[in-house]
């Protein structure tokens, strides 16, 4: 018996290290994965390819972002998809060596109106009727030169105002200024002009158009990018008697353009006013869920009456202003409206490597309407 027992031992216990030690060596043979290197292309109409490889990936498995989506194998080294609706989607990669090991690799991509192969002119737009409302003044800027109601400003604000007053870096010049398919085009460019590196456009409507309360929607499609400071905004037509801030200032719609902080998705709105010899300002802001003002058309919008001023994006209200204490004078009286794309100063800062020009700034409409 005991040496049945002995027997047994030496022959089971040289298994159990074969069988350890062909483990061990396959884990071995596992080599890691590197070089794992995701690139995405858009095709145009919703279809992106997304290009993949990694040294010492057996197979790959592929997620292109959507609701209730499973990662699928495959085989190769590229993948394509087609989206249907607007958004922004992660693109995930594993790469594996087996079934359970693997590297992940994730880009976003961002399906806007442009990339889906939709109408150029597709976002929101506004009623062209409220209720209790008349329409009293509007450009839809459908002609072949731009409408008497427009005077534009033009230089760098120099000598009164260099800069015009926010340390901006562009020469204003009527050029930049277009009517393009029923639409106010202006163009910011990396140019020289007077002792400016860039141009651009601002045009204002003082003397000529000028409004105390009302409903204003401005549909809108937005330039991108550091250094871009798009405006559609209101003076005090009494500026020149009074000057600035006592004259009132109303900020329907500024960005600050660039990637970081979501720049290039919020927009602004902000009131500026004298407070008794004291420059006073109040804002608010409100940030696109999914893409930038750069995809699409959005309408910026205030309503204006004796006892507030609210902002909306596209029909929804994010900002209020109480107006009718007495330090408030300035939004009681008639204001102008000046559209501009400002390239640099205090708020944005100098564009960078990043940014790409030119830029444009397309206005669809601007309709001013008031109670009946």
């Amino acid at each position: 018996m005991p040496r049945l027992q002995i027997f047994l031992f030496l022959v089971i216990c040289p298994l159990l290290f074969i069988a350890c030690s062909n483990g061990d060596e396959v884990d071995d043979q596992i080599e890691t994965i590197t070089n794992f290197v995701l690139e995405v292309e858009k095709l145009g109409d919703g279809e992106v390819r997304a290009t993949f490889s990694a040294d010492n990936a057996s197979f790959f498995r592929v997620n292109f972002g959507t609701s209730g989506e499973v990662p699928k194998r495959v085989d190769g080294n590229t993948a394509n998809f087609t989206y249907t609706e607007k958004g922004d989607y992660n693109i995930t990669v594993y790469a594996h060596s087996t079934e359970s090991i693997f590297v992940v690799n994730t880009k976003k991509i961002n399906m806007n109106a442009a990339s889906l192969g939709l109408d150029p002119d597709t976002g929101y737009t506004s009623p062209d009727s409220y209720e209790g409302f008349k329409l009293v003044w509007s450009d839809e800027f459908d002609g072949t030169t731009i409408s008497d109601d427009w005077t534009f400003e033009l230089g760098d604000g120099c000598p009164d105002l260099c800069g015009w007053g926010n340390q901006e870096l562009e020469y204003y010049k009527k050029e930049n200024t277009s009517l393009e398919d029923g639409k106010l085009v202006i163009t910011a460019k990396n140019e020289n002009a007077g002792s400016k590196n860039y141009t651009s456009s601002r045009l204002i409507t003082k003397g000529k158009q000028s409004f105390t309360y009302g409903r204003i929607d401005i549909r809108a499609l937005l330039p991108k990018g550091q250094g871009l400071w798009p405006a559609l905004w209101m003076l005090g037509e009494n500026i020149d008697e009074v000057s600035w801030p006592k004259c009132g200032e109303i900020d329907i719609m500024e960005m600050v353009g660039g990637s970081t902080d979501d720049r290039d998705r919020t927009v602004h709105g902000t009131v500026h006013w004298d407070n008794n010899g004291s420059y006073a300002n109040y804002g608010g802001s409100t940030k696109l869920a999914t893409g930038i003002f750069n995809d699409e058309y959005h309408v910026f919008s205030i309503i204006w009456d004796r006892e507030e001023i609210i902002w909306l994006l596209d029909g929804e209200e994010y900002h209020v202003i109480d107006i009718t204490p007495a330090g408030l004078d300035e939004f009681h009286k008639p204001m102008y409206f000046i559209f501009n794309v400002a390239v640099g100063g205090i708020w944005p800062g100098r564009p960078d490597g990043t940014t790409v020009f030119p830029q444009e700034m397309k206005v669809d409409y601007i309709r001013v309407f008031q109670e009946e």
